[in-house]
């Protein structure tokens, strides 16, 4: 599994929500051109994180408890577990291989629209692809969904940011 954070620009305030950025989009494109496409088409999920306030960061929340995110985690890697103990050493979605991922993420036909309009629009690569496909069965798993919707590949290309043309401009 790679793991890599960076910031999106030199000074580190690129779309900031309180901070200007110094840089100009030249010095932007520089910066970023470091990260090669090889090396981002192997990271599964791109985030953007900002800055959160101190208002937000201190206020009540109505958000899923740890507790919950924990038993949801918990039967995904249960249902994942299930679906690959025929596969000798795969043991969950991000490790599955192409043949492999064709049958457990079968895609009906306004997910493969979905997902084929953002291939052309995004100009995704074919491993991106991929990588779409396997954070969606993951998304869908801990929805306990035994089939993947839109929704969920449209929040695993939510999670294709740094993939978007011009996102650095």
């Amino acid at each position: 599994m790679w793991k890599k954070a960076t910031h999106s620009c030199p000074c580190g305030y690129f779309n900031h929500p309180e901070r200007s950025c110094s840089c100009g989009p030249g010095m932007i494109q520089r910066y970023m051109r470091k990260i090669s496409g090889p090396l981002m088409d192997r990271i599964d999920l791109h985030i953007e994180v900002t800055p959160v306030s101190y208002p937000e960061l201190t206020g009540l929340s109505t958000s899923e408890s740890s507790i919950e995110i924990r038993e949801r985690v918990i039967a995904a890697r249960n249902i994942q577990k299930q679906r690959f103990s025929r596969h000798k050493g795969i043991y969950n979605n991000a490790q599955m291989h192409t043949s492999l991922l064709k049958k457990a993420a079968p895609l009906d036909t306004d997910c493969a629209d979905l997902l084929r309009k953002a291939m052309q629009t995004l100009h995704l690569s074919a491993r991106a692809y991929d990588r779409i496909l396997k954070v969606a069965r993951t998304i869908a798993d801990l929805a306990r969904s035994e089939q993947i919707q839109s929704d969920h590949i449209a929040e695993a290309i939510q999670f294709r940011s740094l993939d978007r043309e011009n996102y650095w401009m």
